[in-house]
């Protein structure tokens, strides 16, 4: 298993699984704060890290993150191993670069009863100052329940600029009025980060409350019959 970092529990709700961003680790104070308020909505919540940020934690030297591909494979591991500790399946998300690698795995991993949706808190639908390279394709025709909350101002994808993509009408959205990447607001906004973080969590709980039976309707396969494909 994964080195899970876990807030709350529960007996009957869908564990939440969530990755960190590319540069901030999972013990960052927006992933702290969000599974703490996500978690005191009667939901559990695990965090963990990819392999090269454990790595960083345990030596402290700092590396980028590796291709995609490796880190989809390794979500892919950490989501099978969840779902079969839970006896259920999971809900996989991530803040930033987590989040869109778990929409990555999201298709697949639903239609083997693995997973029963995703979250995205500040999807980056774009680098820094790159809104032409956009990271949209897989989310064109989404099968797995997805909700993205988003900042109205995030500098990886506006409230102005994802009215544009040609993206799945079904992806749910919760927008967070002058937020930014880390979903704060400005102070002169009349928003505040504590409740932006609350906002955020009913949303994320709701979203999952919404799914279950979803899943449940669906006719999943058991959660051992999907391939390993590492």
């Amino acid at each position: 298993m994964p080195q899970f970092l876990t807030n709350g529990t529960s007996d009957t709700a869908l564990p939440l699984v969530l990755a960190h961003g590319a540069g901030a680790p999972m013990t960052s104070p927006v992933l702290d704060d969000l599974a703490a308020a996500i978690a005191s909505h009667g939901r559990i919540v695990h965090r963990f890290e990819f392999e090269y940020m454990a790595s960083r934690r345990l030596t402290g030297v700092r590396r980028p993150p590796p291709r995609v591909p490796i880190l989809v494979e390794q979500f892919r591991s950490v989501a099978r191993e969840a779902a079969a500790a839970a006896g259920r399946p999971v809900i996989i998300g991530g803040k930033s670069m987590g989040g869109r690698v778990a929409s990555m795995i999201a298709d697949d991993l639903f239609a083997y009863g693995i997973v029963a949706g995703c979250v995205c808190l500040g999807y980056p639908f774009h680098p820094p100052r790159k809104p032409d390279v956009l990271r949209i394709a897989h989310l064109a025709a989404m099968a797995c329940p997805l909700l993205i909350v988003q900042g109205e101002r995030d500098a990886l994808g506006s409230r102005s600029e994802v009215a544009s993509y040609p993206i799945d009408p079904r992806i749910a959205f919760e927008w967070l009025p002058d937020g930014d990447h880390d979903l704060a607001p400005r102070r002169a906004s009349g928003y505040t980060p504590a409740g932006h973080i609350a906002t955020a969590a009913a949303a994320v709980a709701a979203f999952g409350t919404r799914i279950d039976p979803i899943r449940s309707s669906k006719g999943a396969v058991p959660i051992a019959a999907m391939p390993d494909r590492r």
